[in-house]
């Protein structure tokens, strides 16, 4: 009789920080119903893989699921699989911390389960060939990745029923090609497929291996599977047509296989991701072009023939597409090494680097229908893993109370000017209009301006061109073909920022209108928002001075020359950022220009009632952080988050006008395309006329509201 060797794997993942409704959900959608069916039927095997955050969660709010666990691996149905704890990409997180969250995950699960773990799940199939040293050096026996990968190099479809070592400086680990046939079958399409595909490769020396991995969220949570999984009985008939078809399904775990069958040979697998992945770290512009180009071959028929030619981009241009996620990347690194510093020294920073570890789950990293780099709720708690790490940092390294630094912060050759106390971190960048892109408080902790800029998507021409998708086959959508919409009118808000959001961003700004300039789409007059300004820095004790400069041009009457000078002043202790703008007319005629200096705070929620502005001290009649509008004779701005205790305020020392609106984007989730809020922008300006200089003064104060 021909058989086949089945491994069966379960990924269950959140990210830190996500919404308590938003996990129950997922526990009584998926995770609990999934285990209720698995119970009866004990001769199916499961290896499971739960992140670090999760486990918690779920001991926490639900520990009647470790019981359960607890029985299902001692009865040898369920092995466990390790990973990062926090699920890091682990190609772009420091060795030490590679091998840090591998053990930390090894060490929770022999803890409360009694189970070393040998088999691992890799976050997002990211895979560059460097990682197999220290997931080896961790003790990990095998790894689960994508056929997709393993047809980059060359290998084909027969090539891919079993396994393979691959090695790094010497160091070996067997991996495992998921097969894609299963992971879009399962659960998508009726049970009988999937036994008509396991049939077609079984053999009669059955040493062949068939592996389905994938998300536990599939089961349930993704959008229309709770019906069809658990309502409509598909895993209950998977699971039974698994049992009735016994004799020659083998349900295996992968250290079992690994026992029993050799390992097809060696190979070496490219940098790679699953095949969605790539195509969404595509720039916009190649993401269309690439889908346009499957589309064709599609057309065709002749993707499944060149398909292992087809690929999209590399994940690493994450970090180049959206220059908030490398924020965030080089941040955490610079505190990495920060603590690993410390800890050569014998100091004790077990702690510290728990916290650095969490600011590494990889889902505000990136973005496609699942990375959640849009959103402010799982920005958040990275931001605050972070800063909490540096104070204590700051404390054991006996850091003075203010430092100012310049350094290539984010890698990219130029260098950026740091202003950090034990109060506040102040990050400007001189080649970019000496904007400030990164302020965080740091008795909260929170980074005011941890806000995305609107930018094009790809995905966003499915909004300007509708098509509807249609279902594959007898089976149900995948979500990857589904275009859902959280609301209506979403393409009237693809608006698009040409310079990256900030804080202290220099405008000369032609005739417009408030909506106008909230589109980004007004005539900017002068060239100082995106250009390079000179720096001089001057520190003594515990206050120091930043001096930024521009000579530049100002579209009016011609090109006329103009000097902008902002010198911004800090103490140590302190939340308040003095600056001082000096606007010197160059020319030898008067000037006469609508000059203002643009301000943006994300403080996360755009319509809570507990957040909201006051100007010259009272609340407008809309003081919703989402809400637009114009004041006139404005000296004083504020933005109180009553959920964190927080409170920005800028004070100017002439009357302005205030233009207010927030930046929101639109992004692609599971549940659809949605409106997100990024920041509430503050913009305040005057049309003045400039003889040979022009003076004005702020003051930015950053506190508790109470």
């Amino acid at each position: 009789m021909k058989t086949i060797n089945l491994v069966l794997g379960i990924h269950n993942h959140q990210p830190i920080g996500n919404f308590d409704h938003v996990l129950e959900d997922a526990y009584q959608k998926s995770y609990k119903p999934f285990l209720d069916i698995l119970k009866r039927y004990p001769k199916i095997k499961v290896s499971q893989h739960y992140t670090g955050f999760l486990f918690e969660w779920l001991r926490k709010n639900h520990p009647e699921i470790f019981t359960e666990l607890r029985a299902f691996v001692k009865s040898g149905q369920v092995h466990l699989m390790t990973g990062g704890f926090y699920e890091p990409i682990l190609a772009i997180i420091p060795n030490k911390d590679k091998l840090g969250q591998i053990r930390k995950l090894n060490d929770y699960i022999k803890k409360n389960f009694n189970f070393k773990p040998t088999g691992m799940w890799l976050a997002e199939r990211v895979w560059e060939q460097h990682i197999v040293k220290p997931i080896a050096e961790a003790g990990v026996h095998s790894v689960v990745i994508d056929d997709t990968h393993f047809k980059y190099v060359g290998l084909k479809d027969e090539d891919l029923l079993g396994y393979y070592v691959t090695e790094e400086q010497g160091k070996t680990v067997n991996i495992f090609p998921i097969s894609k046939m299963l992971r879009y079958t399962i659960p998508f399409q009726p049970v009988e497929k999937t036994i008509e595909y396991l049939r077609s490769i079984s053999s009669e020396d059955g040493s062949r291996i068939a592996v389905y991995a994938d998300d536990g969220e599939k089961f349930g949570v993704w959008p229309n599977t709770y019906k069809h999984v658990y309502l409509d009985g598909w895993l209950e008939k998977f699971f039974a047509a698994l049992e009735e078809n016994s004799d020659w399904i083998r349900i295996v775990h992968f250290s079992e296989v690994m026992e029993k069958v050799k390992p097809i040979g060696r190979v070496y697998l490219q940098n790679a991701s699953y095949a969605e992945m790539l195509h969404w770290a595509l720039p916009p512009e190649l993401f269309l072009k690439y889908e346009e180009f499957e589309h064709k071959l599609k057309g065709a028929r002749l993707f499944d023939h060149y398909e292992e030619f087809v690929r999209g981009g590399y994940w690493r241009n994450f970090l180049a597409k959206y220059p908030e996620s490398n924020n965030i990347h080089k941040k955490m690194i610079r505190l990495s090494e920060r603590a690993h510093a410390l800890e050569h020294k014998g100091i004790k920073v077990d702690r510290v680097l728990d916290r650095v570890w969490a600011s590494q789950c990889n889902d505000p990293y990136w973005h496609g229908i699942f990375g959640g780099l849009y959103l402010p709720n799982l920005r958040y708690p990275v931001y605050k893993s972070l800063i909490h790490a540096e104070v204590e940092l700051d404390k054991l390294e006996r850091k003075p109370k203010l430092v100012v630094t310049h350094e290539d912060f984010d890698r990219d050759g130029s260098e950026e000017v740091l202003v950090e106390s034990n109060i506040l971190d102040a990050y400007f960048r001189p080649e970019e209009g000496a904007a400030l892109f990164e302020l965080d408080y740091k008795p909260i902790p929170f980074n005011l301006l941890d806000i995305l800029s609107r930018r094009p998507e790809g995905y966003h021409n499915k909004l300007k061109h509708p098509v509807t998708a249609e279902s594959n086959g007898d089976g149900i959508q995948s979500i990857h073909d589904l275009v859902v919409s959280k609301e209506s009118g979403l393409e009237k808000l693809l608006n698009y920022d040409w310079y990256r959001r900030g804080s202290f961003i220099d405008h000369f700004i032609g005739a417009t209108t408030l909506e106008e300039f909230a589109a980004a789409k007004y005539p900017e007059l002068g060239d100082f928002v995106k250009q390079p300004y000179t720096r001089k820095i001057s520190q003594k004790k515990d206050k120091a001075n930043v001096q930024f400069s521009r000579d530049g041009l100002v579209k009016v009457n011609g090109n006329v020359h103009m000097r902008v000078t902002k010198t911004f002043e800090f103490a140590a202790s302190s939340g308040t950022i003095r600056c001082k703008y000096n606007i010197e007319n160059l020319s030898s005629q008067p000037v006469e220009a609508d000059f203002g200096i643009e301000f943006n705070f994300g403080l996360m929620a755009g319509d809570a009632h507990d957040r909201y502005y006051k100007i010259n001290g009272s609340k407008p009649a809309d003081s919703r952080l989402r809400s637009a509008g114009s004041t006139d004779e404005v000296r004083t701005v504020s933005l109180t988050d009553e959920w964190q205790g927080l409170l920005v305020k800028v004070e100017v020392d002439k009357p302005l006008t205030l233009w207010r609106f927030p930046i929101e984007t639109v992004s692609l989730s599971e549940a659809g395309f949605e409106r997100v809020y990024q920041s509430s922008v503050v913009f305040l300006h005057s049309i003045v006329k400039i003889d040979k200089e022009y003076v004005l003064k702020f003051r930015l104060t950053v506190g508790k509201s109470k």
